[in-house]
């Protein structure tokens, strides 16, 4: 992998190139390279050049045809590139091939998206998730590392193949490897150990969780910012930040609820990236309900929609309630595309974060999709454990409060979590009479 430069180091040059079969897709390969731009410069490195490539098919050597090859090793070499990108994913025996054919170092889609996360990485979860994802992209690509190291073939006295210095070396780090992903994964787990803690001490609670999910960019921790004041980074590139954060926050019908902010999705997110960000990603699958962050002025905005859809259905939570937030409307110069996205996604609404516009019409349709996890139930709870009668306060809606003997009694909007914690509190012959 190539190693992450400051400011104050001569910049990469890199050539993108990324591959399209028939007339139908070259918009669209166009498109994805202006992507692969972004992220290239979140990394770090120049782009000078790019390269949306016809190919009949893929090749197994070198994804791309011998052609084609060597026109673009001769314009590599007319730009002074130190550096190939491809959009695809490339296997290791197609990566080592190219560099061969280029003199270059080549670099892929997932290595590209691996080391931009290496850089925005901060607490010690997402470097565990980052490097764990790292080790285990390097494993297969061992021998690319070693091409430098002789070889040697033949037999000695007992006619024995004997392994060259490179296949030794190579043998060494495999299971160096191997030992530093178990490592990494024992490590994460304890921290993921810690998570669970976390979140079954919120379930408890019984407030209301929010997950605000979307494609990277789409301005999830400005919106966080401008509800919760929780100070998180924010800045114009993709992936600003990977570390999740949560925040309390008062609805205005005094409904206390949690924030959290979540990683940004992306257009063919490794699944290296999902299975070793399935810790931070879990909080989407545990919130009771997912805001759903859609930069409205993007040209793309429909297209990552759908990519943020495809990873929720990987960590299956597609059916979870969700709203639509279309963001950074202020930017939107077609009002028709609102339309558009509102037929299609049921329960939109339409805000700037920046500007703090569209914040009642958000609230009010946060607070109609939690009365729908709720239910009216009476409750008759001992005044000995008034902790209960507490919970259902800050946690619930009172319609009635009267006291019978040693008990509360309660008539009380309550959210479905709760009422199951309190099941055996349910007054059944109150309920059946109202």
């Amino acid at each position: 992998m190539v190693e992450n430069h400051d400011n104050s180091e001569k910049k990469d040059r890199a050539l993108l190139i990324a591959a399209f079969k028939g007339s139908n897709e070259k918009k669209a390969c166009e498109e994805h390279l202006d992507e692969l731009e972004l992220l290239t410069e979140t990394y770090g490195a120049e782009v000078a050049g790019k390269v949306a490539c016809p190919i009949r098919k893929v090749e197994s050597a070198t994804f791309i045809g011998s052609g084609k090859l060597d026109e673009l090793a001769l314009q590599a070499g007319e730009l002074g590139v130190n550096l190939i990108i491809f959009d695809e994913e490339i296997s290791p025996a197609q990566q080592r091939n190219l560099e061969k054919a280029f003199g270059l170092t080549v670099m892929d889609r997932t290595e590209l998206i691996l080391g931009v996360f290496a850089q925005r990485a901060h607490t010690r979860e997402a470097k565990l998730q980052v490097d764990l994802a790292k080790v285990k992209y390097e494993l297969p690509r061992l021998k690319r590392l070693w091409t430098h190291l002789h070889r040697q073939t033949g037999s000695g006295k007992s006619g024995m193949y004997v392994k060259g210095e490179g296949e030794k070396q190579i043998e060494l780090d495999r299971r160096m490897l191997k030992d530093k992903i178990e490592k990494l994964q024992n490590e994460l787990a304890e921290v993921e150990k810690h998570r669970r803690t976390q979140r079954q001490a919120r379930n408890r609670s019984g407030i209301p969780v929010f997950a605000i999910i979307g494609y990277t960019n789409a301005g999830k921790s400005t919106l966080l910012n401008a509800l919760a004041e929780a100070e998180v980074f924010v800045e114009d590139k993709l992936f600003a930040t990977l570390d999740t954060t949560t925040r309390k926050f008062i609805l205005p019908n005094n409904q206390e609820i949690l924030l959290i902010d979540t990683v940004g999705f992306i257009r063919k997110l490794p699944h290296l990236l999902v299975a070793a960000f399935k810790g931070t990603l879990e909080e989407s699958m545990h919130a009771d309900i997912l805001l759903h962050l859609i930069d409205a002025s993007d040209p793309h905005a429909e297209e990552h929609a759908e990519a943020s859809y495809e990873v929720l259905k990987e960590l299956n939570v597609e059916n979870k309630p969700v709203i639509t937030v279309l963001n950074k409307v202020d930017r939107l110069e077609d009002r028709s595309k609102l339309v558009y996205f509102r037929t299609k996604f049921p329960k939109t609404v339409a805000i700037s974060a920046l500007k703090h516009e569209g914040f009642e019409e958000l609230f009010e349709m946060m607070i109609e999709e939690l009365r729908k996890q709720r239910r009216i139930a009476t409750l008759r709870i001992p005044q000995k454990e008034y902790n209960l009668v507490t919970d259902v306060m800050e946690n619930g809606t009172v319609l009635k409060q009267d006291y019978e003997g040693n008990d509360v009694l309660l008539r009380a909007e309550v959210p479905v979590p709760l009422l199951g914690k309190l099941e055996k509190y349910i007054d059944d012959d109150q309920n059946s009479s109202s």
